[in-house]
């Protein structure tokens, strides 16, 4: 796959040894307008022939097996194993098993990559303003972050007991702060469980606000013992909105489409093993 596929070259650093991570953009695939060209997505209306032979390209450039979700912004979270299909219904997945890929399909939403310093567990969530600040059905204060470093504690502790496992977080791209308007439940959902997160919030008229995703996404991992976080930084340069030859955007493209419906492609962020 061309160098041009990955959002900011190849595996995010720092990275422990034998594990791998890529973002995808756009490029190096074989859709056409409007899911041009590297299109994930066998829910938005592209010809599966051109989805699977997308998957295709990922599979063959990273080597692994990537497992695709069914996504429903909300906090479940799949542990895989060597028989693990495509189109489970979950927002956020782990293993400790190599060769398969955790997998998240974005379009604004926030992909989180997680890695276990010794690289034995890796796990993707994504996170939506939904899933990141948790689901109503759900335990107070516990959204998709949340619930998917549950499951990647559970599988670290059962290789290394009870010791203190430390993480290495990495956000990708997602809609940005300049972007990402909001209504006054937004901001009021995540204040709920940290009052601190107002701060994130930004006036924009009349009952909306700017939010700033990857600052909620670091803010949560902080409180959950996660301090190395690296990549999306807020900047206009990780905005899905800001940059339509690179990224797709369900906000964005749903505005060209005038259905309200954002007829767009998917992207991907994965996590692997070797």
């Amino acid at each position: 796959m061309p160098a041009s596929t990955y959002c900011y070259g190849d595996t995010p650093t720092p990275a422990p040894a034998g594990v791998r991570a890529v973002f995808t953009t756009r490029a190096g695939g074989v859709s056409p307008v409007p899911y041009d060209s590297l299109n994930l997505g066998d829910h938005v209306g592209d010809l599966p022939a051109n989805v699977a032979a997308n998957r295709d390209v990922l599979r063959q450039a990273t080597g692994s097996h990537p497992v695709f979700l069914q996504q429903v912004h909300d906090t479940e979270v799949l542990v895989l194993n060597a028989d693990a299909l495509d189109g489970q219904k979950a927002d956020a997945c782990v293993t400790d098993q190599a060769g398969l890929a955790c997998t998240i399909m974005v379009a604004d939403c926030l992909p989180v990559l997680l890695a276990s310093e010794d690289g034995t567990v890796v796990a993707a969530a994504h996170a939506g303003w939904r899933g990141l600040a948790g689901s109503p059905s759900g335990t107070q204060g516990q959204g998709v972050l949340e619930a998917v470093y549950e499951s990647f504690l559970a599988l670290a502790h059962k290789q290394h007991g009870r010791a203190a496992i430390k993480t290495i977080a990495w956000l990708g791209p997602c809609i940005g702060p300049s972007a990402f308007e909001v209504g006054a439940e937004v901001k009021a959902a995540f204040e709920s469980v940290q009052p601190e997160a107002g701060g994130l919030f930004l006036p924009h008229g009349t009952g909306k606000y700017l939010a700033d995703l990857p600052a909620l996404a670091r803010l949560r991992l902080k409180a959950m013992g996660i301090t190395q976080a690296f990549g999306n930084d807020g900047s206009d340069a990780w905005c899905t909105v800001r940059n339509p030859s690179k990224f797709f955007s369900h906000r964005r493209d749903a505005g060209l489409s005038g259905n309200g419906f954002g007829t767009t492609g998917r992207m991907a962020a994965c996590i692997w093993r070797e």
